[in-house]
């Protein structure tokens, strides 16, 4: 409408009305047109803004994904991301487990996905066809590559090979040599180990050697992981035959509570004291009379009782000091009390039976009950085993009780479990585990004893070992080039460590052959030849003068290179060792860390021969590899952390 002409009618006023209304709907509608570009545009924006951000914090995910995978374990990493990809391929399968392993064979890649089998048996149930091979397709459709995945590759019947970036495995070694060692990133608990467990008056004997053993690294293992661990010495310093000791005591030292008795020989004091109370009847009603006093915690009864209690922990002391035990004693006197209160609870709550003057505990799927009181009015095993676990859940708040017990008392723990649990003592969310392990035997394969048919003493088996490991380096002549210090201190890491790498390197629950020649031999997967693996790596860096400093600030600069196959090798064993602690913790299985470390000794060695790393000539170090050099510390660096879970002492010289 340009302009208005005079008004001369109603119709003209209505049409012009008309015109007017279409004119102001026109203008609208271009106000309408106008704001919804505009707010397209300001969307579009928005948009672009949006999937940058995306981009930025899909990125950083993966960079974290990548920091996870060079902390801990790859294995782990690539479980979350299978599982995602699963549960984007089906959502309707709850709570599935991906199943992710290590590669047999390098051909097929580095890890592998199984999952695709057992999905397609799952979808069989619902009447539903696909292959393993389309599953598997379908899975790494959906499958959200992080940084460290090189390629993935399907093949028949269903597995999904996955190839790692050799870039990352140099990312990975550089940071175990820039960061240090670190364990698996897993959730801290309190854990509460009860180990090794001699009783009070008898000596320690090879019946206690596996449990202190295994204990003790199980504990390292578990330390090292950043857990809470307390580690309990559950000793025999309660009972009966506490009568006959004090009341052979009172005889043989009538004034022990001036001076301390000269006890020499604990075993043949123990022996003395049995043998009159089996054979004098007399002396036997003063050995019970004596049990009563000490029940009632009477003064002078309590002082031979803790005489005897010091001389057995004297000698304990020995043993653990030369094993390099820490453990803290907590035997079961310290439970007395709480033995008392548990059976009056358990009175009162009416769970006690009356069986031939015992009173017992029936527990849920056990045939056999657990007796909680003797006809005579002691108490047993079952006893301060549920005062225990009822403390150590309610009192020190555990999270994980450990019980390192010869598999003979499998039924026993058992039943104490479900006896705490079925009373309320060890709620669901408390872990318990049985660490079971099999006999020492001799070379008969029989109970390993003495010729005569004793029991072999600890003390005397690790004077054996240092017997036979000083004959086996003088043998090797290392007596002529090592200082006396030097021997001293080799001697003494190959006669306790092969003692205790023959025992952790066998899986647990076996049975194992007792053998110092075996032990001693450095060829194959004994102590003696990783602890000389980690000598003779350790040399490499000292040969060319390079101090732990230097190499240290070369890891910040140099790059890890991986051209040479016996490197990357190298590399890809030195990245798995989260994961394999990760299957140890789980297993309490410390034959495979042993495994473990024997495979990169070896491997190492592949590498050492097929890799200069030094060269020479005329004599003169013309140049040093400082990348394989570098390769060489991350191997040393892994050996040592696995040498201090076993408990083995590294050497400078061997």
């Amino acid at each position: 409408m340009d302009s208005i002409s005079p008004i001369k009618s109603v119709e003209q006023i209505q049409q012009l009305l008309n015109e007017i209304k279409s004119e102001v709907d026109a203008v609208e509608n271009l106000k309408v047109d106008v704001n919804l570009s505009q707010e397209i545009s300001t969307l579009q924006a928005e948009n672009e803004k949006l999937k940058y951000r995306i981009s930025i914090l899909k990125r950083h995910a993966e960079e974290m994904t990548e920091t996870v995978a060079l902390q801990g374990s790859i294995l782990d990493v690539l479980q979350t991301i299978f599982t995602g990809a699963i549960v984007k391929s089906f959502p309707d399968l709850e709570n599935f487990q991906c199943k992710v392993t290590r590669s047999t064979s390098e051909k097929f890649g580095d890890y592998q996905c199984n999952s695709a089998m057992m999905i397609a048996q799952i979808m069989r149930q619902r009447n539903i066809k696909m292959s393993p091979i389309e599953i598997a397709e379908k899975i790494v459709a959906n499958f959200s590559f992080p940084l460290m995945v090189d390629s993935l590759n399907v093949a028949k019947p269903g597995f999904i090979n996955v190839k790692i970036k050799q870039c990352f495995y140099s990312q990975r070694v550089s940071y175990l040599l820039n960061e240090g060692v670190k364990p698996p990133p897993l959730k801290k608990r309190k854990i509460i180990v009860d180990f090794s467990s001699p009783n009070v008056a008898k000596e320690m004997h090879v019946g206690h050697l596996r449990s202190t053993i295994i204990g003790e690294s199980i504990c390292r293992l578990l330390e090292f992981s950043g857990n809470d661990v307390l580690r309990l010495n559950h000793i025999g310093d309660w009972g009966t035959q506490f009568g006959m000791l004090i009341a052979h005591l009172q005889d043989k030292f009538p004034n022990y509570m001036e001076k301390s008795p000269p006890i020499q020989n604990l075993q043949e004091f123990y022996k003395e004291s049995k043998k009159r109370f089996d054979s004098d009847e007399e002396f036997k009603k003063r050995a019970y009379s004596c049990v009563v006093k000490l029940q009632n915690y009477e003064p002078n009864i309590i002082k031979a009782w803790k005489l005897i209690c010091d001389v057995t922990r004297d000698e304990i002391s020995k043993i653990y000091e030369r094993l390099d035990i820490t453990i803290i004693e907590r035997g079961e006197s310290f439970y007395q009390e709480r033995m008392k209160t548990l059976v009056k609870e358990l009175e009162d709550r009416g769970v006690l039976v009356e069986d031939e003057g015992r009173k017992v505990l029936f527990v849920e799927g056990v045939s056999v009950p657990l007796t909680i009181i003797k006809s005579d009015g002691s108490f047993m095993y079952s006893t301060s085993d549920l005062a225990a676990i009822r403390q150590r859940v309610e009192e020190e708040k555990g999270d994980w009780l450990i019980y390192v017990v010869d598999a003979g008392q499998s039924l026993h723990l058992e039943s104490v479990y479900k006896a705490a649990r079925s009373l309320g003592f060890c709620p669901p969310e408390v872990r318990t585990d049985h660490a079971a392990f099999g006999l020492v035997l001799g070379e008969d394969k029989k109970k390993f004893k003495t010729r005569s048919g004793d029991t072999v003493k600890l003390a005397n088996l690790l004077d054996e070992g240092l017997q036979k490991s000083l004959q086996k380096l003088k043998e090797k002549k290392r007596d002529e080039v090592l200082t006396p210090e030097e021997l001293k201190a080799a001697q003494e890491a190959v006669a306790y460590g092969c003692i205790k790498y023959a025992d952790l390197s066998h899986n647990r629950v076996h049975d194992y052959v007792f053998s110092f020649d075996r032990m001693l031999d450095d060829r194959g997967n004994s102590a003696v030849y990783l602890l000389y693996s980690l000598v003779r790596i350790r040399s490499i860096a000292r040969n060319v003068n390079i101090d732990e400093c230097t190499l240290k600030e070369s890891a910040k600069t140099t790059k890890i290179e991986l051209i040479h196959e016996k490197e990357l090798k190298l590399a890809k064993i030195i990245s798995r060792f989260q994961e394999i602690l990760i299957n140890v913790i789980e297993e309490l299985s410390l034959h495979t860390l042993c495994d473990y470390l024997y495979e990169l000794s070896v491997t190492f060695s592949e590498f050492y021969d097929n890799c200069y790393i030094i060269s020479k000539e005329s004599g003169e170090i013309k140049d040093v590899n400082m990348s394989r050099l570098l390769l060489c510390e991350a191997t040393a660096s892994i050996m040592t952390t696995g040498f201090h879970i076993l408990g083995l002492k590294p050497v400078a010289k061997m």
